[in-house]
């Protein structure tokens, strides 16, 4: 019995995606692309129906062991499924794979299970959205800090932090389905492009095909579509990937024991260490931090395949072996793992309060600075005064309220206003709306 080696057999990757990039099922699609040829020269009168019906009845009995066979003796695996489907249509299959080249077969076959596969992508970044704007409006008006360069900023919401995330999603959202018209097409064409072949029908013959199909064709290839197409797909599910990092690291920066405003929720009904009984560590939001990484760096792979030898060298094909499967298993692995991570969210509005008076109201320096300078003192030195104040005393607010400089421009019932967060938020509210609005226009756009 043989051992299994790639990680994505035992332990990432769902059912349907797995499917969808089985041995069976590529081949399969391949033989359906050879059964629409069949139909497309039985239209076009090179073909007779019994000859079409015999090989779209011979595309649902592939032999894989046949097929390995025949692989072996000649070298080239769709080489073995065409003499493969011409030996189960017996006499009826002399026309199987006439005037086609192996990636008419391969790329359009791709075509059919990307096409599916985005369609599995495209609903679970939905659920993610939907998760988030469900978020977003329940917890519109909690005020946590807001944080750059790891340091307390101004004051934000909770509902705002996540409507960030609502409209980068949506964004890739937007791209997926935008990049399918260039990707998502039938490449049937010969041998160097030119359908020569099949003489002054290859035009009808390709029309026929991408009928039988539901895919349109691309205006014009070599032996192969162009590869920029692939690139730029697999560059997007790197953007994707990317932003669920982008939110994994949110949620594990968040749950340090010191800050805890955020956690996962599963965390404390795992083992967190073999040795360290008290861990409770955020392993989901790392494993979509980790696999990130290998999404990434697929991007290069797809670059360097889009140069190839005049109309065609076989560069390509060994590596997108790897790459099309594996990029698609990733991304959906990292998708089901943040549907996991937003759905055993935990939140502690508590400690979010908390920590935004940590710094005893220095976080509140911009919006005394900004009221300094609307009642006459020069910005910069606003700054200066405020930045003195930060940094030499121990309580913020308490200095600031006892500051003869800011009583000069401000009074006491200002100061507080100043000082409070919930004044401080500027047009949050509207923003959330416009990415939810936003969202819910991309999702409506059609697949």
């Amino acid at each position: 019995m043989s051992e299994s080696v790639c990680v994505f057999e035992w332990r990432y990757g769902s059912p349907e995606m797995k499917r969808l990039f089985s041995r069976i099922n590529i081949l399969k699609t391949y033989a359906k692309v050879e059964t629409a040829l069949m139909y497309a020269l039985w239209k076009v009168g090179l073909a007779n129906e019994d000859e079409y019906k015999a090989v779209a009845e011979a595309s649902d009995r592939i032999d894989v062991k046949r097929v390995d066979e025949l692989e072996s003796r000649l070298g080239h695996d769709i080489m073995a499924l065409a003499v493969h489907l011409s030996e189960l249509a017996g006499d009826k299959g002399r026309m199987v794979h006439f005037g086609a080249t192996s990636y008419d077969i391969v790329d359009t076959a791709y075509a059919l299970i990307i096409k599916d596969a985005l369609y599995i992508i495209t609903k679970k970044l939905e659920k993610i959205i939907s998760t988030l704007i469900e978020y977003s409006e329940k917890y519109k008006d909690v005020i946590m800090v807001g944080r750059t360069h790891g340091q307390h900023a101004d004051p934000i919401t909770l509902g705002f932090k996540l409507a960030n995330y609502i409209y980068e999603f949506s964004r890739s959202l937007e791209r997926i389905k935008e990049a399918r018209k260039r990707v998502l097409k039938a490449k049937f064409a010969g041998a160097v492009g030119t359908m020569a072949a099949w003489g002054e029908l290859g035009l009808k013959i390709q029309e026929e095909v991408c009928r039988f199909l539901n895919l349109p064709p691309h205006e014009i290839t070599t032996q192969v579509s162009p590869r920029d197409g692939y690139a730029e797909l697999i560059a997007i599910l790197a953007i994707l990937a990317s932003q669920m990092d982008r939110l994994a690291l949110e949620v594990r920066e968040l749950m340090r024991p010191e800050i805890m405003e955020l956690a996962e929720g599963t965390a404390t009904v795992r083992v967190g260490s073999s040795t360290m009984p008290h861990k409770a560590n955020p392993v989901t939001a790392e494993k979509i931090s980790g696999l990130a990484k290998v999404m990434r760096a697929f991007v290069m792979t797809a670059l360097e395949n889009i140069p190839l030898w005049h109309e065609r060298d076989l560069t390509n094909s060994s590596s997108e072996r790897i790459l099309l499967s594996h990029s698609f298993l990733t991304i959906d692995e990292m998708l089901d793992s943040t549907i996991e991570l937003l759905s055993n969210l935990v939140i502690y509005p508590e400690n979010m309060k908390k920590n935004l008076h940590l710094t005893k109201g220095s976080i509140m320096a911009e919006s005394i600075m900004v009221r300094l300078t609307l009642k006459g003192l020069p910005r910069h030195e606003a700054h200066e005064l405020l930045m003195k104040i930060a940094r030499t005393s121990e309580n913020f607010s308490e200095a600031v309220m006892k500051s003869e400089e800011i009583r000069k421009y401000l009074s006491e019932r200002e100061i507080r206003e100043a000082l409070t967060p919930e004044r401080y938020l500027g047009s949050y509210d509207e923003l959330i709306k416009r990415a939810i609005d936003y969202a819910k226009q991309v999702m409506e756009l059609p697949e």
